[in-house]
């Protein structure tokens, strides 16, 4: 029987906890969608102080087999460390040799102690980190590297000659770095985020209707409650701030309007993260305890359910690459309002969300009361349409079947 080629992921997490991000999803997608062509194995973390540490374990993820060895032990990953995890996890790696026949890398620091190991590597590039680094003034500590820009210019171009590809899913960061390295143009390339079929996908308007109600009546809300659903990490990227007051500006206007059947508006926040007391002390400072739900880290199938029953998905986000969260709303027939940043304004229509052109609390809330219209254009077929290109199957598909043929010749 012929070797099947091996494929070692190499990030700071483990895919058995509740951890928030679009890079953990991402990777768990190209866990269970490998083809059995592959043998899976996975550096991360752990979070059991009692078990061991640096030695391969055989588990099993959504039904898929692979080898799993946590480097060390993080009790909580979505709160930022004093010594930041990627530092722990670089170092993690030194003196190890664990280079397989592919390798892929969802940071670019681990790779500094992988550069002399033999393989076919692939970064990707999850966000435009040359924007994450020029990020507005008010978007406080949204990563370390923004304080020390150079060094990490210095330390990409010592490592990015060691990758076979640069897969990037914003078309931004593309240009950026095929401008900034043109010798390795070729290897740098767009790749679509993904989105599962499986587990994100639309209702019929009266199931979507009956569920909605039920989930009003579970947490004691009027039956015509509407919700809008914010997805993510409580990160300086995503600024929630700005998000809960843009809620207050939208209860404000409803507040001036004549109409006395506007609907019950609530936000449900799916996330946990570093912001979660100053979201806590604004959501008291703005009189919003009644408007707003902190749900906690929410597992993957009750996520689905909210994007089922909202009436939009929200981000106000300062940066982005191209978020997870954005797709698995239009894949369930959710549309979406955003910031203008990342990829997402590239392909939401009209008639699947919109696109605040200001980061203001007014824009935003303008927004928000446009999609609760009763008469809007917003329809679940537009959302379906935009999100089926990046159907999981045929996406990462594509990226296993380039890496077999580059295994077969």
């Amino acid at each position: 029987m012929p070797r099947r080629p091996v494929l070692t992921i190499f990030y700071q997490f483990n895919p058995w906890q509740s951890t928030i991000g679009g890079i953990q999803t991402i990777i768990r997608y190209y866990i269970k969608y490998a083809p059995p062509e592959f043998d899976i194995r996975l550096v991360g973390t752990g979070t059991d102080p009692k078990a061991p540490t640096g030695c391969w374990q055989t588990r099993e993820l959504d039904g898929k087999r692979l080898q799993f060895m946590p480097l060390f032990h993080v009790a909580d990953d979505n709160v930022r460390k004093i010594i930041p995890t990627s530092v722990r996890y670089t170092l993690a790696l030194r003196g190890k040799q664990l280079a397989s026949d592919f390798m892929h890398f969802h940071r670019l620091e681990p790779s500094l102690m992988t550069r002399r190991w033999p393989g076919d590597k692939t970064l990707f590039i999850h966000n435009d980190i040359h924007q994450q680094i020029k990020s507005p003034a008010g978007v406080k500590n949204a990563i370390l590297w923004r304080r020390f820009p150079q060094a990490y210019f210095a330390l990409e171009r010592s490592l990015l000659g060691q990758f076979e590809q640069i897969l990037s899913c914003n078309s931004d960061s593309i240009a950026f770095y095929r401008q900034q390295y043109p010798h390795w143009a070729d290897r740098i390339q767009l790749v679509r985020n993904t989105v599962d079929n499986e587990q994100f996908y639309p209702l019929s308007p009266a199931d979507r209707d009956r569920q909605r109600q039920a989930l009003a009546h579970k947490m004691g809300l009027p039956s015509e409650t509407r919700f809008l659903l914010f997805a993510g990490r409580l990160h300086p990227q995503k600024d929630p701030v700005l998000l809960l007051q843009a809620i207050a500006a939208l209860n404000h206007l409803h507040a001036q309007l004549p109409h006395p059947h506007l609907p019950h508006v609530h936000l449900l926040i799916a996330g946990e993260g570093e912001l979660l007391s100053v979201v806590k002390a604004e959501i008291q400072a703005l009189g919003l305890s009644k408007t707003v739900s902190l749900l906690g880290a929410v597992p993957l199938p009750e996520l689905a359910a909210l994007h089922r029953v909202s009436e939009a998905v929200v981000l106000t986000s300062a940066y982005e690459g191209l978020p997870l969260v954005v797709l698995e709303a239009l894949a369930s027939g959710t549309p979406v309002v955003t910031t203008r940043c990342g990829e997402t304004p590239r392909f939401l229509t009209p008639h699947s969300g919109l696109i605040c052109e200001e980061r203001t609390p007014k824009a935003i809330a303008a927004a928000l009361h446009q999609i609760l219209q009763e008469a809007r254009p917003f329809t679940m077929q537009a959302c379906l349409e935009v999100a089926k290109p990046f159907q999981v199957r045929e996406v990462i598909g594509q990226v296993y079947a380039r890496m077999y043929d580059r295994w077969a010749t």
